[in-house]
């Protein structure tokens, strides 16, 4: 049963790589957050909010699964084939896009509660450095793991997986009330 699940993945990853992409990656934060919801938040099946799951699931689907899906094609027309590329690979991903991801996501996550500039601004000032410190504490060594043995079109699956649990994390910062 998994066996045939993964084969048609793979071909609707081959007929549609962003739509697959951005289904699979909206699916994994809706979890992650219902994950942090149920599990870490601790909020029962009455107090979980829907919602806030499809937040999560809308900024995964339209921004974040075809971002890192163009994203990993850069990376890998600028670096593939050249010395050190996945070091090469490690450094610019985890110095340019971790640090853009967090705002993009804190910000997203903002807009999509309603909330105003100042509401966004002041929880990017509060919670970007910590994010930024654990995010370097989990994706270097995925990184170098998915950039040095992950072929191109299932990086984003592989992250995806990983991003599960860190998106457990994620939902958890974000939603907090300060």
């Amino acid at each position: 049963m998994f066996s045939g699940a993964l084969r048609g993945y793979l071909r609707l990853l081959q007929k549609y790589p962003v739509l697959t992409m951005a289904t699979t990656t909206g699916t994994l934060m809706g979890a992650g957050d219902s994950i942090s919801q149920l599990v870490v938040e601790r909020r029962g099946l009455k107090g979980y909010d829907m919602i806030r799951s499809g937040r999560f699931m809308v900024l995964g689907f339209c921004v974040v699964g075809p971002m890192i899906r163009f994203w990993y094609l850069g990376l890998d027309r600028l670096y593939s084939g050249t010395k050190f590329a996945t070091v090469k690979m490690v450094a610019t991903d985890q110095l340019c896009m971790s640090p853009t991801f967090i705002c993009i996501f804190l910000s997203g996550m903002g807009i999509l509660r309603g909330e105003s500039f100042q509401q966004i601004k002041g929880q990017i000032k509060r919670d970007f450095s910590t994010v930024l410190i654990n995010n370097y504490k989990v994706w270097p060594m995925a990184q170098f793991i998915n950039f040095q043995f992950v072929p191109l079109q299932h990086r984003v699956l592989f992250v995806n997986f990983v991003a599960l649990f860190w998106n457990v994390y994620l939902a958890w910062v974000s939603e907090k009330k300060e």
